[in-house]
């Protein structure tokens, strides 16, 4: 029961994220360049909840994304899939408890998954190939992406902990001996 209200709280989070996306950073951004809050929010739900909730998630608020906004079904599915699978593979290789550590994780991965976004879009849409750009794009998502986690980390943290605790509850009977 407890794990169905965190599932149901993460996709209500997932369309405030969704306002926020479309709606505020709109006026605020970085020379016409948003931040990626799906990206930071599949990195937290692999992270805390690990590689089957985050891949699982995160192709599910793809599909989503690519339903609500999307040209093509699929590319943030992908993406928003392997962000979290990432996330599930940190967990167990980094601490999250160092507010540095998740900023770096969370640039990592916001330019491991622009690239795989890109390539797709080049491979499947036949977008034109303009690198430089790009890069001046990830290269500025991925700082817009840290400061915001630089600012929001204590409540990362500490929604992170409780769904993760409530995620990974001990099912046995013994657990108060």
């Amino acid at each position: 029961m407890k794990k169905a209200l965190v599932i149901t709280v993460l996709f209500f989070v997932f369309l405030a994220l969704c306002f926020l996306q479309t709606n505020l950073f709109s006026w605020y951004n970085i020379a016409g360049i948003k931040p990626n809050l799906f990206i930071i929010f599949i990195l937290f739900i692999g992270l805390y909840l690990g590689k089957i909730y985050g891949l699982t998630l995160g192709t599910i608020f793809g599909l989503v994304l690519d339903l609500i906004i999307g040209k093509r079904i699929g590319l943030n599915a992908i993406m928003l899939g392997m962000c979290g699978l990432i996330g599930g593979i940190l967990d167990k290789s980094f601490s999250k408890d160092s507010r540095m550590t998740f900023m770096f994780m969370t640039m990592a991965v916001t330019i491991f998954c622009e690239i795989i976004n890109y390539t797709l879009q080049i491979l499947l849409v036949s977008a034109e190939p303009a690198f430089i750009q790009f890069m001046k794009i990830v290269i500025i998502e991925a700082i817009f992406n840290a400061i915001l986690v630089i600012i929001l980390y204590p409540l990362i943290q500490k929604a992170g902990d409780k769904t993760e605790e409530i995620i990974n509850e001990s099912k046995s009977l013994m657990r108060y001996y």
